[in-house]
């Protein structure tokens, strides 16, 4: 009887540790760390902004032939931390409305920038032109 016992609460101890194990990604976003938060991918043709560096949390996600946003949506505003560009088209991310102030362009087909805090553009965007100009011209 003792033996059952054992091999009972044995076989539950390691129940509860796979259960466990398993529950670790099901954790809510807002409850977990940034670190091990899972980060969601940027669809192909879009512009993606995310609240968090290294690609983080929720993005504000814009098609890239639907052009340029002028003011940006306020989850996102003033908020954005990193960048992907997966469009064929420059993505420019600006510091003010309306396309004004310090800005950074992110490269077409993959660009990315994973910490907006080295363009001093953490948690300031406002807006985005997206077009065919390259960066740097």
């Amino acid at each position: 009887m003792r033996s059952l016992r054992v091999r009972s609460s044995l076989a539950f101890t390691g129940a509860a540790v796979v259960l466990g194990t398993v529950l670790v990604g099901v954790v809510p976003a807002h409850a977990a760390p940034a670190q091990l938060r899972d980060k969601i991918a940027c669809p192909r043709g879009f512009v993606c902004i995310y609240p968090e560096i290294d690609f983080v949390g929720q993005p504000y996600v814009k098609r890239a032939v639907d052009g340029s946003v002028r003011h940006l949506p306020d989850y996102i505003r003033g908020a954005g931390s990193s960048v992907i560009n997966n469009s064929g088209r420059t993505a420019r991310v600006y510091q003010k409305d309306n396309y004004f102030g310090r800005h950074v362009c992110v490269g077409r087909e993959g660009g990315s920038i994973s910490d907006l805090r080295s363009y001093q553009l953490n948690d300031v965007t406002h807006s985005l032109k997206v077009n065919d100009t390259l960066c740097g011209a």
